[in-house]
């Protein structure tokens, strides 16, 4: 379950003492380049997570990222696949096999696809989304630090419908249960010969959102950062 801390993610939480803007040179703080970091904001308040983790997919590894308050969130090539230790928190979310972030950018139409996610509190078991995904312009505005946006390529991810599931569907809780979430928002860095999100927003329901970033750490070389 992603509520339990390994003994790597015990050790990262010792180098986190600026998490939740506790202190405000977060952006500014001395860390340990031995690590890799996220930088979260959520309700104006800046976070650092460290990359605690890479467990094995099928689909390509899944990077779990702690924060010094026991948060813990899980991308996978830059999409969410879990978050718990917030007000709401998704479990066992199921992506089917996408197309690489280049053949999207590529692609004449938007993407669709369906994602599969438990939501807590509440338990709404197997709420299924249905996405779209397209390329958008650079926003004029974002959380995006230290970075051109234009010479990123930005993905907007709306959701066209959602699914009543759980025990909202057997209580009857239905407006909570399909209460459609804003777009999601990935930035990709195609420079090189890779392709890398560095760059996410994301809300788990219509009032908790948050942006990531890839954070760069003094001495660290690029590679290692993504």
């Amino acid at each position: 379950m992603l509520s339990g801390c390994s003994a790597a993610g015990n050790a990262i939480l010792q180098t986190l003492p600026y998490a939740y803007g506790r202190n405000p040179a977060v952006d500014n703080a001395r860390l340990n380049p031995n690590f890799r970091y996220l930088r979260v904001t959520v309700g104006g308040r800046v976070v650092l997570l460290a990359l605690g983790n890479m467990d094995s997919h099928p689909q390509g590894p899944l990077d779990v990222w702690y924060s010094a308050e026991r948060e813990v969130l899980r991308l996978q090539n830059g999409r969410l696949v879990g978050a718990v230790g917030l007000t709401t928190e998704w479990r066992n979310v199921t992506l089917p096999e996408l197309p690489s972030w280049s053949a999207a950018a590529r692609a004449d139409r938007g993407y669709r696809w369906t994602r599969t996610r438990d939501v807590m509190p509440g338990y709404r078991f197997g709420v299924k989304d249905a996405l779209s995904l397209r390329v958008v312009e650079a926003p004029q505005r974002s959380a995006l630090q230290g970075l051109d946006p234009q010479r990123l390529t930005w993905f907007e991810e709306r959701v066209e419908s959602g699914s009543i599931a759980g025990l909202s569907a057997v209580f009857g809780d239905s407006n909570r249960a399909v209460a459609v979430l804003p777009p999601a928002r990935y930035a990709v860095d195609f420079r090189g010969s890779g392709e890398a999100v560095v760059y996410g927003e994301q809300c788990l329901a219509a009032d908790l959102c948050f942006t990531w970033q890839r954070w760069p750490v003094q001495g660290q070389s690029e590679a290692a950062q993504k």
